[in-house]
């Protein structure tokens, strides 16, 4: 290689590394910075003391969550921690963060950076709840006021379903949620709605079909308690439907009624409301619970059998008989009366 060529490679290596210092400098402009403010006095030490908690919503900007941290003591100045914010480009998660007060900005940011250390509040709802008592499990949760899930029961138009639905019940999905802080009623209840939606087209159900199916599922949730028997609850139900018997669910009963027990008074099974099915053929005009995966593909898969009967004679176990005739039927409500007498303070 001679002296000019030599010359040319050198040059060269001294640019890249020019290239590189610059690089380097400006992925460290923040922690320089963060350094400099320090010396400046406009920075705590750090690590802290005590703790505060630091609540971060979807969507907050770094401007506000700064205030929010100035605000709590965790921070010395707006300004430092803003600036280091725009310096770096952290990605911040919702959720609650537990940090100390008298934090170094750079510490400050790292925590709330950490998606690991996020406390966010995690909702179960299980399957079979009606939407009333979902709503108190949603309120206990998140803190809201159970008011404010009950006045958008009856609105399914503002969650993008059907105007002509009685209410929502039955298209909230049963699962564990975890809402982010801040979540409104509506946000919440259309998680779950859109979850539902999600399921419904796992399982290719048409849109005009939908309906039916969830009706269906929400009374075998309600009626069926061993996994194998959703499939014979659908089948008995469906052999009903079919030869025009009434489905006779105390379950749609005792929803009609705002009831909560298992067995109906007579009173119950005579008042005239959509969803008593002692009264009216059919299904019921709507779901009287929140189906789960389970149900809902029993409603479209049932078993095969000639059922047109069933009873639980075990309310502790979740033993169900079903029969083929009225006959075998009587001697499995016989069996049920008398698990009753042994057991008391079942309804």
């Amino acid at each position: 290689m001679n002296k000019l060529s030599r010359r040319r490679v050198l040059a060269g290596f001294i640019v890249f590394l020019l290239l590189l210092g610059g690089a380097v400098a400006y992925a460290n402009k923040g922690l320089i910075r963060a350094a400099f403010e320090q010396m400046q006095g406009n920075d705590f030490p750090g690590p802290g003391t005590g703790e505060v908690q630091i609540t971060v919503r979807a969507g907050d900007s770094g401007e506000s969550i700064t205030k929010q941290l100035l605000a709590a003591g965790v921070i010395k100045n707006f300004r430092t921690t803003y600036q280091l914010i725009l310096d770096t480009n952290p990605t911040f998660y919702p959720g609650i963060f537990t940090l100390k007060l008298q934090m170094r900005s750079a510490d400050a940011i790292s925590a709330l950076t950490d998606q690991n250390s996020a406390s966010l509040r995690r909702t179960t709802i299980k399957e079979g709840l009606r939407a009333s008592v979902l709503f108190g499990v949603l309120a206990e949760s998140t803190g809201l006021p159970k008011s404010q899930f009950e006045s958008l029961f009856n609105k399914p138009e503002v969650f993008g379903l059907s105007a002509e639905l009685p209410n929502i019940e039955g298209y909230l999905f049963p699962a564990t949620y975890t809402f982010a802080p801040g979540s409104t009623a509506k946000e919440m209840l259309q998680t779950m709605v859109d979850r539902m939606q999600q399921e419904i087209r796992s399982f290719g159900i048409p849109a005009a079909k939908t309906h039916e199916v969830l009706t269906l599922a929400s009374v075998i949730q309600k009626e069926a308690r061993i996994k194998e028997d959703f499939y014979r609850v659908s089948r008995t139900f469906l052999n009903r439907i079919e030869i025009g018997m009434h489905l006779q669910s105390d379950a749609t009963v005792s929803y009609g009624v705002g009831g909560n027990t298992v067995s109906t008074s007579r009173a119950d099974r005579a008042n005239k409301n959509g969803y008593n099915t002692y009264l009216y053929p059919g299904l019921p005009i709507g779901p009287i619970s929140a189906p789960g995966s389970v149900a809902i593909d029993a409603a479209l898969n049932p078993a095969q059998g000639k059922w047109l009967y069933f009873c639980t004679v075990n309310l502790e176990t979740g033993e169900t008989v079903f029969s083929e005739t009225y006959a075998q039927h009587e001697k499995a409500v016989a069996q049920w009366l008398a698990w009753m007498k042994e057991n008391p303070g079942y309804e």
